[in-house]
């Protein structure tokens, strides 16, 4: 039976009613005024049921699916305004127990070189990402309890935060390892992370099983409980995501919102984040032999409607994906993107072709975070480097009740304006400079509070004389 408030994975991701969702959707998505009626409720920001968005994805009456675009972009607007936060991946081993077959990962492949950072590589590798210019990192690590350990994990976060070259430090890690128990959650929160990621895949449960034949992984119920998990340690930023393409995308669409509706239920906090990968070609993984890949245009399609359903989610795409199609769900409800990102243990210390021998899959941007950030300013876009919510302990529901009530961009705006002056001052190329100059020197303009106003522009002076790390 459903039930969001369950604390078990079958009740509050429950497959009949994700089918019965999925007929009703079917069955009204011509009908103009429910359509209309589900439009109006989106309209205040509240938020939409999971029955309520699967109409929305099915509809396929054009002039309604322009509304749904555009009120999309408003609400990412609304909620987010023009900043976009960046992060880059650290991989940090590749040693995996598990037997998924969409990963090169997998246990049973033996001719992927098999590597994991020490803690002298990780300061080298980080040392090359704060020279990018990166301050929020997200750790990623196969599931292996001797070579990967939680202890293993923990000292690296700890290697992490330590390293300080020259002007750069990463200020925020996220998280995105195995489900694990509530005692390791709470030792991940005691050592500072940001927020812990735990892609679902698939919440197709038989195909679940099917994917994950072999392993820990296997297991259904523990792998969807994690979040739950996670929360009774103290970690009350979690972040969602599925892999589109492994099973129906209405399916999964249906499966994530009914995640986030069951985090609202218990824990009143929804999903700090939520990442949309496709699944992508990776050494001895082909994505053509999954038959459930979706179009660009329906990729789009899903984006704004998550964004419509859970307007206060980040909503993460990642450097799987091409510039074009980056730029195109940048409008529709995306807030965070990786920047000259590699998926490989130890790639950040190769050259510009990568040797992909142990990436999880290939990049389609293989831009530089240079390249990223100067491409978003011109489009008008605030790229972020900003870390001060977690530093501030505004998290959980202290970061969602002023979210949702639109008081976080009192924040967001001046930390994001001095961030990136930082990145323009340590790291920008001259170009970058001059167009970060100008965007600044406008965006400072659309500060409301004019002490705020005031305090940014004394602060942005002082990042020009060489002071650092400034935030409300």
């Amino acid at each position: 039976m459903y039930n969001p408030k369950s604390n078990k994975a079958e009740e509050f991701i429950n497959h009949e009613e994700i089918t019965d969702t999925l007929l009703y959707a079917e069955q009204n998505k011509s009908d103009r005024n429910l359509l209309n009626n589900i439009l109006e409720k989106a309209r205040l920001r509240k938020g939409l049921t999971h029955r309520e968005a699967a109409v929305l994805l099915n509809c396929d009456i054009p002039e309604i699916n322009e509304e749904i675009y555009a009120l999309a972009e408003q609400i990412k607007k609304d909620f987010y305004g023009n900043r976009i936060v960046m992060f880059a991946p650290l991989y940090l081993s590749n040693y995996c127990v598990n037997g998924c077959v969409y990963c090169p990962y997998h246990k049973k492949n033996s001719h992927i070189p098999r590597k994991k950072l020490t803690q002298e590589e990780i300061i080298r590798e980080v040392t090359a990402l704060q020279d990018m210019g990166h301050k929020r990192l997200a750790i990623e690590a196969g599931e292996d309890p001797v070579n990967n350990p939680i202890e293993y994990i923990l000292e690296c976060i700890r290697t992490i935060y330590s390293i300080k070259h020259k002007n750069g430090a990463i200020r925020r890690v996220n998280v995105n390892i195995a489900a694990t128990t509530v005692e390791n959650y709470r030792r991940l929160k005691e050592a500072g992370i940001g927020t812990y990621i735990l892609f679902q895949e698939t919440y197709h449960k038989e195909s679940y099983e099917k994917l994950h034949p072999t392993g820990p992984k296997h297991n259904y119920a523990y792998h969807t409980e994690a979040m739950d998990r996670a929360m009774e340690g103290g970690i009350d930023d979690v972040g969602l995501g599925v892999l589109f393409g492994l099973e129906n995308y209405k399916y999964e669409l249906v499966g994530i919102l009914m995640h986030a509706e069951h985090l609202e239920a218990v824990y009143g906090v929804g999903p700090h984040t939520i990442s949309v990968p496709r699944i992508r070609r990776a050494d001895d993984i082909d994505p053509s032999t999954f038959d459930n890949g979706i179009d660009d245009d329906t990729f789009a399609k899903i984006v704004a409607v998550i964004r419509i359903a859970v307007p206060y989610t980040g909503m993460i795409v990642s450097t799987r994906e091409s510039k074009a199609c980056r730029e195109r769900v940048l409008h529709l409800g995306i807030s965070q993107i990786s920047g000259g990102s590699r998926t490989s243990v130890g790639g950040y210390l190769e050259d510009e072709l990568e040797d992909d021998s142990t990436a999880q899959f290939n990049v389609e941007d293989r831009r530089s975070l240079d390249d990223v950030v100067n491409w978003l300013m011109k489009m008008g876009y605030i790229p972020s480097f900003c870390t001060a919510c977690y530093r501030e302990g505004r998290t959980g529901d202290r970061f969602m009740s002023l979210c949702k009530a639109g008081q976080i961009q009192n924040c967001c705006l001046p930390n994001a304006l001095m961030t990136l002056q930082e990145y323009l001052e340590d790291y920008a190329s001259q170009d970058t400079k001059s167009v970060g100059a100008k965007m600044i020197a406008k965006e400072i303009e659309n500060i409301p509070n004019e002490k705020v106003r005031e305090i940014l522009i004394r602060n942005l002076e002082n990042i020009r004389k060489g002071e650092r790390d400034f935030r409300f």
